[in-house]
C-alpha cells in the first residue's frame, strides 16, 4: 500500500527589496514579476502592500536606497525552497525573507482597524493643534521663532545634500 502524504498550504508573508536603479513604475513591475513566480508554483497571493523608496540603513551591493514589498500566500511547503532559491537567483531583488505567517481571526483585525482609526483621529487632532500654534505665532513671530526657522531651513538644506550625495546617479 503506499500512502500518499497530503501536504497542505500554509500561509507565507515575503519582503523583498529592489535596487535603486529602478523608478517607482518600474519597481512595481518587478514586483509583479515576483508575485509571477510564485504563482507559477501553484502559489496564491492574498495579499500585497508595496512601501515604496526608502533609505536602507547600510548600502547593500552599493545601494543606499531600496523599494520595499511585501506579499502574502498560500503556498505548500514543499515548493518553498524552489521560490527561495529562484529568489536568490533573480537578480533584480537586492534582498527577501519569508517566514512563516499565523493568518489573523476576523475579531483581531476588527481590533487593528479600531486602533487605525484612534491613531488617525489623534494625528488629526495633532495636525489641528499644530496649525492653531502656527497661526498664533505667526501674529506674535519674535526674533528666536526666525532663527528657528533658520535652524530648519539649513536642516532641509542639509538633507537635500545627504540625498544628492548619496545618490548613485553621480558615480555613473
Amino acid at each position: 500500500m503506499s500512502k500518499t502524504k497530503s501536504v497542505a498550504a500554509k500561509h507565507y508573508e515575503i519582503l523583498f527589496i529592489l535596487p535603486n536603479k529602478f523608478t517607482d513604475d518600474e519597481a512595481k513591475k518587478v514586483t509583479e514579476q515576483v508575485e509571477e513566480k510564485i504563482v507559477a508554483v501553484s502559489g496564491k497571493i492574498t495579499h500585497r502592500e508595496y512601501w515604496g523608496k526608502k533609505r536602507l540603513a547600510y548600502k547593500i551591493k552599493g545601494n543606499a536606497f531600496g523599494y520595499y514589498a511585501l506579499l502574502e500566500f498560500d503556498l505548500e511547503g514543499i515548493y518553498l525552497a524552489k521560490i527561495n532559491q529562484e529568489l536568490r537567483l533573480f537578480t533584480e531583488v537586492l534582498r527577501h525573507q519569508i517566514v512563516v505567517k499565523k493568518p489573523k481571526t476576523e475579531e483581531q483585525l476588527a481590533k487593528e482597524q479600531k486602533i487605525r482609526v484612534k491613531i488617525a483621529s489623534k494625528k488629526a487632532a495633532e495636525v489641528r493643534q499644530e496649525q492653531e500654534e502656527k497661526n498664533k505665532s505667526a501674529e506674535t513671530s519674535s526674533p528666536s521663532d526666525k532663527k528657528e526657522d533658520k535652524r530648519t531651513k539649513l536642516k532641509d538644506l542639509d538633507d537635500k545634500l545627504d540625498d544628492i550625495l548619496s545618490a548613485s546617479d553621480l558615480i555613473k
